[in-house]
């Protein structure tokens, strides 16, 4: 194992961007509620900057970039209950694992960490996509982006794994690739692990500061 798993007792895991790249599918519910509400769809490239923040904020950055404006209230919540249909309709459609992701999670499973997911994404869509490949057993626990009062960048959902099983911050690590994953473990007391290859809004993951950067995650396990 890499050595600054020394002396850990616990990993996090951000999902988009992470453990998955899901872009593809999230382009497409975006592109297909803003088509919904009489407004031109946005690329996939916009959509690849624009995730990060949960479906909330993903949906309000698309309507944002189609009006020039801030949306109202009204059509915020018709947009966002579309994408939520058409997201969950086929969340896995296009959706793939990144390389290195299943060895690493498995090695590190049977390691013995206890390994807990940690995402801005809907808790909804959590175990549909896990389990679509095969990983949702690996996981002590899944903290959506509406789990609980605040998501990341706020430290709160990764002291609540930690509290829930008992293992100091300290002894903790939070593996993502974007700014609010390395604030969010940073704020809890995590030591911070950092992807390049993820969604970090066109900004090199360095400017975070991670105490690692990885370019796979199998590096963890060698």
């Amino acid at each position: 194992m890499h050595a600054i798993l020394q002396g850990k007792r616990l990993i996090a895991f951000d999902l988009d961007g992470t453990l998955i790249d899901s872009v593809p599918d999230l382009a497409i519910a975006v592109q297909r509620s803003l088509s919904d509400v009489g407004l031109p769809a946005p690329s996939e490239e916009f959509v690849r900057d624009w995730v990060g923040n949960g479906a909330q904020v993903l949906v309000e950055r698309a309507l944002t970039w189609a009006l020039s404006e801030a949306p109202g209230q009204v059509l915020q919540t018709t947009a966002y209950e579309a994408f939520m249909r058409h997201y969950g309709a086929a969340p896995n459609a296009l959706t793939r694992l990144y390389p290195g992701v299943r060895t690493a999670l498995h090695d590190l499973h049977k390691a013995g960490y206890p390994l807990v997911l940690i995402t801005n994404k809907p808790e909804r869509f959590i175990a549909p996509i896990l389990s679509h490949f095969d990983l949702l057993s690996l996981f002590t626990h899944c903290i959506g982006g509406d789990t609980l009062a605040e998501k990341k960048p706020s430290p709160l959902p990764l002291l609540h794994v930690a509290q829930q099983l008992d293992i100091p911050p300290s002894a903790s690590v939070m593996v993502g690739d974007s700014r609010h994953d390395i604030a969010a473990g940073k704020a809890a007391g995590f030591t911070t692990v950092a992807l390049p290859y993820g969604y970090n809004h066109g900004e090199p993951i360095e400017h975070s500061q991670p105490d690692l950067i990885i370019s796979s995650l199998l590096a963890l396990t060698e």
